[in-house]
């Protein structure tokens, strides 16, 4: 009788420990989710750059997906009205923060909730957006990093006019739907403009035949220069406008590298890797238990002037020195 009790107590104890595992597995909270809401195209190899700087900042803060977290991503291929209803099925997957990039998606995020955490970047002035109350104390459900600096615009003019000094009119290309801010560039442009005797006007655009007709009937006076605004528009259509500005042979000035990497003459702005590389460590402290509201909004820290040799030489355009010694890269 004592041996019986003892194999029964044997074969208890063995299933028991069997079943911890099970049990233990099965208490275990579910990994945190994070959701992406990338206004691009899934096939944009800047945008896929941009996104894939996110998931090294998060893998040298100790996130791996599949192994600690989720993260469900959406792509809007470039598609303003595409944006908010990806960003309802985002805030239906319930998720424990939603990174966003640019302007309209974080925008279309905050339509949907105010109670799951957003972090964005490739933000212009969210204070004067209403996006947060404050840089300093955000409140709500949102905070991040922007893109904005308010002598941009000004720093736009004048490295165009530093690189082409025959130009004495300036369009500033962008979308009122997607750049809702571009009031805050224009007039740092308009006092920049007028400081070195130039005019500068708007050409509005909301799709590529308006990029064309914006862009041609500024090619039919002389003296004309083209600055691209940041904004995700004239992001998603970098190569159509710089197709037409080498067609119409007209200096233009970027907001972003890649742009210049791809034919632009020059370009002063974001460093934009940096950013998304940054936007990783909110995320990392709303998986820890931040709130958003406690999180200040930051300022851009890198800016790069890049300038294509290539394209200044196509067209008939000098290098000025003290421009190429405040270079940080030449593309040769």
């Amino acid at each position: 009788m004592l041996n019986l009790r003892r194999r029964e107590f044997i074969t208890l104890l063995g299933s028991a420990a069997t079943a911890w595992p099970l049990a233990a597995r099965a208490q275990q909270p579910a990994m945190p989710v994070v959701a992406v809401l990338m206004p691009y195209a899934e096939s944009d190899s800047t945008a896929q750059v941009w996104y894939n700087a996110f998931v090294r900042g998060m893998q040298a803060l100790g996130w791996t997906e599949g192994r600690n977290f989720r993260m469900d991503v959406r792509w809007a291929g470039g598609e303003v009205d595409r944006i908010q209803a990806l960003a309802r099925k985002l805030v239906d997957l319930k998720p424990d923060a939603i990174f966003t990039v640019t302007t309209p998606s974080v925008n279309a995020a905050r339509r949907e909730t105010r109670t799951i955490p957003i972090v964005f970047t490739q933000v212009t002035d969210p204070v004067a957006q209403g996006i947060v109350e404050s840089l300093a104390r955000p409140g709500g459900n949102i905070t991040g990093i922007t893109i904005f600096e308010p002598e941009i615009g000004g720093k736009w003019v004048h490295v165009l006019k530093e690189m082409a000094p025959g130009t004495t009119r300036v369009a500033v290309i962008f979308n009122p739907d997607t750049a809702p801010y571009y009031r805050l560039y224009m007039r740092a442009v308009e006092a920049a403009a007028a400081s070195l005797t130039m005019k500068a006007f708007e050409a509005p655009a909301h799709n590529p035949a308006e990029i064309e007709a914006a862009i041609s009937l500024l090619a039919r006076e002389p003296a004309g220069g083209l600055i691209a605004m940041s904004d995700g528009f004239t992001v998603v259509h970098s190569d159509l406008i710089i197709a037409l500005a080498a067609r119409y042979r007209l200096p233009a000035a970027y907001s972003f590298r890649f742009q210049v990497t791809k034919g632009g003459l020059i370009s002063y702005g974001v460093d934009l890797i940096d950013m998304q590389w940054r936007a990783a460590t909110f995320v990392d402290r709303i998986l820890k238990g931040a709130k958003p509201s406690d999180l200040p909004v930051e300022l851009p820290t890198k800016f790069e002037l890049v300038i294509n040799l290539k394209t200044a030489k196509a067209l008939g355009l000098e290098m000025p020195p003290t421009l190429l010694a405040r270079a940080d890269e030449v593309i040769e």
